[in-house]
């Protein structure tokens, strides 16, 4: 049986065979590929990264994207992107473009090589016929339950359906009606016939097609019956000519039955699975089902929520491509499964950021504080740092006047010990512009404080002194009536326990934490992120990284803290060395 689609051929793909291998960094799969390619087994490389089109991807899935399409750039071959589209209950185009804008924005491109399971319809049931020709697979007509009965557990061998010994010409048969819509959902199955007494359960014969009277979003009605999963997968792989098909442990056990389908069909290509662990991330749930149970009970506001472990949500809160392909890069590739801490990724973000993002002042709980001494209308322009990491990033100017705004959290009218912030009769800096000093702090009639009176001094211009005096406490501010009204969005981890699913009932949404997102209203930043764009990202003074939300509008900024500046993954990497 010829394969329809020629996507083999290695002209390009000749020097990094003889040049292989190609990167210093290895892992067990590289070491699978130099073998392959030194043997002469492949002249070059093809991968491919596969999805459902039954959600949006996570940062798990992003793993497998830097693995699969890192590795067809690393050896100079090329990575396929391939719906597996075979549930057309499940799917939607609103995922599929989701995926593919996902993909892109990691950095990579498929090119041309863009492909659906669906394209192979035709072919996949030839190749059921082939089996049902070679007493290889049977139409049955056992119903879910008895299925499951017959198929046995664990520890126990399954028994045979009574249709397994059907003559063939009655399968083929009840297959052609199958495909021409003669039954209904659910009234009968392709199986291939195995063995039910394996002690891989995916061997006892398995379904191969099901009926589905359901609209497919390529196909439209041409067809009724569906492929599995299994049988689609490993024989789209063939007909592609992917040389290595990199996949997650949970199909460790689903080889053999991969294995069984090619040597079976006698395919021209015969793709090595190689099996890597899985993205696990502390204080999320990866689970698709979970996930869209999530979006649909609105626990979060949709896939692109920044709460959601979603690239789509990474990507909204804040975090870029750069950080979180180093990320995986980090992680790097295992054989058996673990759990990352959230915190390894939060420092390739900051590691990133720290890099990139233009430095502003936001206050983000105001408190007023009036220079009485600073002559009334006057407005300075004063010279600031756009980061202090990259000279090439310049400055900018920054109004200053006499009513500016500060962190409420940086007065204390009592100040403990170890506070170096302002209280009254202390005097302290302010980035890029003067030293000041409270004399009173004004009260409503609660008791509460609503603005404080200060003084500044002329000589500290830049926010240093000639006198040599020193302060201990410098404070980011804005200038009140320059600055821009704006709210502000807190994202914490949206479940309380590092294993969301350590519950007595089993139910992971009792762990959820119902102080993942604080709004904070109003707040107010520099005059000059009146023109910052969507995705646009900042390192306000003394408060984290922050990105210019979705929800935006001219009248209405909307920021959302990416991350904070603390980095608690740091300090832990610190003590492990000093241990």
């Amino acid at each position: 049986m010829s394969n329809l689609n020629e996507a083999g051929g290695a002209g390009s793909q000749k020097a990094a065979s003889e040049n292989a291998p190609v990167s210093v960094i290895s892992n067990f799969i590289k070491d699978i590929i130099n073998d392959d390619l030194k043997s002469g087994k492949h002249a070059g490389i093809i991968t491919r990264f596969p999805p459902e089109p039954n959600g949006y991807l996570h940062i798990g899935h992003a793993k497998s994207i830097c693995l699969n399409f890192g590795l067809a750039k690393e050896y100079g071959g090329r990575c396929h992107l391939r719906f597996d589209d075979t549930n057309p209950c499940k799917e939607d185009i609103e995922y599929i473009e989701s995926i593919e804008r996902d993909v892109k924005w990691l950095g990579f491109d498929w090119n041309e090589h863009l492909y659906y399971a669906s394209d192979y319809y035709d072919a996949l049931y030839e190749y059921a016929v082939a089996l049902i020709k070679m007493d290889k697979a049977y139409v049955c007509e056992l119903t879910n339950e008895e299925m499951r009965e017959y198929r046995g557990t664990l520890t126990e061998g399954g028994k045979h359906s009574p249709h397994r010994d059907r003559p063939v010409s009655e399968s083929l048969e009840l297959f052609e009606r199958m495909k021409k819509g003669e039954f209904e959902d659910g009234k009968l199955v392709l199986r291939a016939k195995i063995d039910m007494s394996s002690p891989n359960i995916n061997m006892r014969d398995p379904i191969i097609y099901r009926i589905r009277h359901t609209t497919h979003h390529r196909t439209g009605d041409k067809w009724c019956i569906y492929p599995m999963y299994d049988f689609t997968h490993c024989v789209s792989d063939a007909i592609e000519k992917i040389t290595h098909s990199i996949c997650t442990l949970e199909f460790e056990d689903h080889r053999p039955l991969y294995d069984w389908f090619l040597d079976v069909l006698k395919t021209e290509c015969h793709p090595r699975q190689i099996e890597f662990a899985r993205l696990n991330l502390t204080f999320t749930v990866m689970s698709k089902r979970k996930l869209l149970e999530l979006v649909e009970k609105k626990y979060v506001s949709g896939w692109d929520d920044p709460r959601m472990p979603t690239i789509s949500g990474l990507r909204r809160r804040g975090y870029t491509a750069e950080a979180i392909r180093n990320f995986c890069e980090m992680i790097g590739v295992a054989k058996s499964n673990s759990t990352v801490d959230f915190a390894m990724l939060e420092y390739c973000v900051r590691e990133d950021l720290n890099k990139k993002a233009m430095r502003v002042m936001g206050v983000l709980k105001p408190l007023k504080v009036v220079i009485t001494n600073y002559p009334d209308g006057q407005v300075e322009e004063l010279d600031a740092q756009n980061n202090p990491e990259d000279e090439s990033a310049g400055t900018r100017k920054i109004p200053f006047s006499k009513v500016i705004y500060i962190e409420r959290d940086d007065f204390r009218e009592d100040p403990p010990k170890q506070f170096f912030r302002l209280a009254p009769g202390r005097e302290v800096r302010l980035k890029h512009a003067y030293y000041i000093k409270c004399e009173t702090a004004v009260k409503d009639e609660k008791g509460e404080i609503t603005e404080l009176h200060c003084t500044y001094d002329p000589a500290t211009k830049g926010g240093w002194s000639d006198d040599g005096r020193k302060v201990q406490g410098t404070l980011h501010w804005v200038s009140a009536a320059h600055a821009l009204e704006c709210e502000v969005r807190i994202y914490d981890q949206l479940f309380t326990k590092s294993n969301p699913d350590e519950t007595a009932s089993g139910d992971y949404k009792e762990n959820l934490n119902e102080n993942s997102l604080v709004k904070l209203y109003p707040c107010y930043v520099e005059p000059g992120l009146k023109s910052a764009k969507i995705e646009d990202r900042y390192q306000f003074l003394r408060q984290g990284y922050f990105c210019l939300d979705s929800d935006s509008t001219p009248d209405k900024l909307i920021f959302n803290r990416t991350v904070s500046l603390v980095d608690t993954w740091a300090k832990l990497e610190k003590k492990i060395q000093k241990k």
